[in-house]
């Protein structure tokens, strides 16, 4: 599949999520969780068995999905690019929790605005104020923007409809049995470290469009000098040069830990503590670092399509 072929089928995806949203619990997320469910009954908890459940979910979802790029028609090929892009990327698959919690949070809701955000993340936040959830708020709309749609690009734009598939299989194994502290526990820490390997690249990536997009020097600085400071090394990279891109701080409180209790957020970024008035301007980042990454990738799609 050539790079126009794929920038193109970026372009469709992306404004027809905007025109008609996927509903992606009943598309993607719930028959993933049963696969995983019965892939992990099948596979059992001997050493080892997590490698092999995670090889076949997401390695073979991979090589399926190459397979079939390669011996579809042309025609049929890109229909099958828009398809998997349809079903893996997208800003609307968790941006309503983003949006319910802003707006609870300007009509003083308090506690539908914690309500969403334990939903969201996981975790409680009853001891949280509007600020905090604020702070919190923004900082998944960072991580979910990026997994959600930056990631998924990286990916596809160097693999295909492979690596939009590799990609998002990975983040929910990631999402699915990272959390876990039972029996599967084992099943968490392979996913998670999967998923960081993979993401490693996109994330990076990312921090880099929203530099371009808000305070360019203020991220890089973050990034380099503040990520370490956060307990999920996977988004720490992400939150540091989005604080940094906004020119707020973000952390510095306590947060549900995964397996019970609370671990600390450091505090990360430049200026004030980011607030309810700031959940407006992490919109217009991410929308800045969008407009960012399509326009490189068109001017890189004349230059090739030019230089052949």
């Amino acid at each position: 599949m050539t790079l126009l072929l794929k920038f193109l089928a970026l372009v469709a995806v992306l404004l027809l999520e905007q025109a008609r949203p996927l509903p992606v619990k009943r598309f993607v997320l719930d028959p993933l969780c049963a696969l995983a469910a019965f892939l992990a009954g099948r596979c059992g908890h001997r050493r080892g068995r997590e490698r092999l459940a995670w090889g076949l979910m997401v390695l073979g979802g991979t090589a399926l999905c190459a397979f079939l790029s390669h011996v579809l028609p042309l025609v049929l090929g890109i229909v099958f690019a828009v398809a998997v892009l349809y079903l893996t990327l997208g800003f609307r698959h968790e941006s309503h929790f983003f949006t319910d919690i802003h707006f609870a949070l300007r009509t003083q809701e308090l506690g539908a605005a914690r309500c969403l955000l334990s939903k969201w993340r996981g975790g409680q936040y009853d001891d949280v104020d509007a600020d905090g959830v604020a702070r919190l708020t923004i900082e998944q709309a960072v991580v979910a923007a990026h997994r959600n749609v930056f990631g998924i690009i990286f990916w596809f734009v160097l693999l295909g409809p492979a690596g939009a598939v590799m990609y998002r299989l990975a983040r929910f194994f990631n999402d699915e049995w990272g959390r876990r502290r039972d029996e599967l526990e084992r099943y968490g820490q392979f996913a998670r470290h999967a998923f960081y390997i993979i993401d490693w690249a996109p994330a990076r990536m990312t921090a880099i469009l929203f530099a371009i997009g808000g305070n360019f020097e203020d991220a890089v600085f973050c990034w380099r000098a503040q990520s370490v400071l956060l307990p999920d090394r996977g988004s720490a990279v992400l939150v540091a040069s989005g604080a940094g891109a906004l020119g707020v701080r973000l952390g510095g409180q306590s947060i549900p830990a995964p397996g019970g209790g609370e671990t600390e957020n450091l505090e990360v970024g430049v200026g004030d503590k980011a607030g309810v008035d700031d959940m407006q301007a992490t919109v217009g980042l991410v929308w800045r670092a969008l407009v960012v990454c399509m326009v490189l990738l068109a001017l890189t799609t004349i230059a090739v399509w030019v230089g052949s």
